[in-house]
């Protein structure tokens, strides 16, 4: 065993802090160094005890977590896992640069407290061998123009993320045209934050953006993003039209949905006109569906390390020899856009 992780707690509730410090110190990786109970408290500990990284509460008396993130992290650049009621709030903490987080669970019930502390470990542990402190500029992608027109009704697209991937999932989409192929995706995430996450998409991007449902169409402009929770997400097809059916299942990859599934339902249905691509994330999921896309025929793209906040589903993928291409997040639309315009 190496170091143990230090981690710094930050809550306003006394009760909660120490549920989350008595929960973590359980496990014999991890250090909790020190509590704090608002983030100017939180500030002289970053400096005192070094901490490898936070557990921050969103809502917060003074100064709340999304504001202390954003003048911490240009300054002092650490992972942190954000600690939520269900709230899309946590979408502008992880713009802000949080790694990752988890929701607060129903303090009257001990099962609930126990998975949430069991989750809580798992992303601490992935968020202490995160890459943070990433400047913006060097990865915000610029929108493209033009237009793809009608060679793209065949073509699926097929995305799979876990941890960094909500942001690196935005810049791909925020810069393609209106009329790009249909888009297919999974993302780790909760259930109820899923919607959210479309929601946020649909609003800041050309194309639709919705959570899909089963019997969704798959069309050009069009992007479904797989429900969190319990149900996996697969690609259909009938006839000429593709479509997509979430379906309730156990973990695959220790994910559910799992983007092994969806990349594996896309080599079957779609084959070579399909382009996968997979980001950001800890772990190995996708990255088989991944070469099955490939040996189908599809090409298939991988973000590099230098760009991922997590190079673990990117590095798998392109260690088995599933990736075609591998490059640079911001590099990726202009990819999909070359490869569906016929200039790539």
């Amino acid at each position: 065993m190496g170091r143990k992780i230090k981690v710094l707690v930050i809550d306003d509730s006394l009760l909660f802090r120490e549920t989350v410090a008595r929960g973590l110190a359980n496990d014999n990786g991890i250090e909790v160094v020190g509590t704090a109970g608002d983030v100017f408290i939180a500030r002289d500990k970053i400096l005192d005890l070094e901490p490898d990284v936070l557990t921050l509460d969103v809502e917060m008396p003074r100064m709340n977590g999304i504001d202390f993130l954003k003048k911490l992290m240009p300054q002092y650049p650490l992972p942190v896992v954000m600690v939520s009621a269900v709230s899309d709030h946590v979408f502008d903490a992880l713009n802000a640069g949080a790694v990752d987080f988890v929701t607060k669970p129903d303090m009257q019930g001990q099962r609930s407290v126990d998975s949430f502390i069991g989750e809580l470990i798992i992303k601490v542990k992935i968020a202490s061998m995160a890459k943070v402190g990433h400047l913006k500029k060097d990865y915000v992608v610029d929108q493209l123009g033009g237009t793809i027109g009608a060679r793209n009704n065949n073509t699926i697209i097929a995305i799979g993320a876990s941890t960094g991937g909500t942001e690196a999932i935005y810049e791909v989409l925020h810069a393609l045209p209106r009329d790009m192929p249909g888009i297919v995706v999974v993302q780790h995430m909760p259930p109820i934050f899923t919607a959210m996450y479309a929601n946020r998409l649909n609003n800041s991007c050309l194309m639709e953006v919705k959570e899909a449902q089963t019997g969704d169409i798959i069309t050009p402009g069009r992007v479904l993003i797989a429900p969190g929770g319990n149900c996996h997400m697969r690609v259909n097809r009938k006839g000429s039209q593709y479509s997509v059916e979430c379906i309730k299942g156990e973990k695959v990859n220790g994910h559910c949905p799992s983007v092994d599934v969806l990349f594996n339902s896309v080599a079957d249905k779609v084959g070579g006109n399909a382009i996968g691509v997979i980001l950001t994330g800890m772990g190995y999921d996708g990255a088989k569906g991944l070469l099955n896309m490939r040996k189908a025929g599809a090409m298939t793209i991988g973000q590099d390390e230098q760009s991922s906040v997590v190079y673990g589903m990117p590095k798998v993928a392109y260690d088995i020899g599933a990736v075609c291409k591998q490059t640079t997040l911001k590099n990726i639309p202009q990819l999909l856009y070359s490869i569906i315009s016929g200039k790539a």
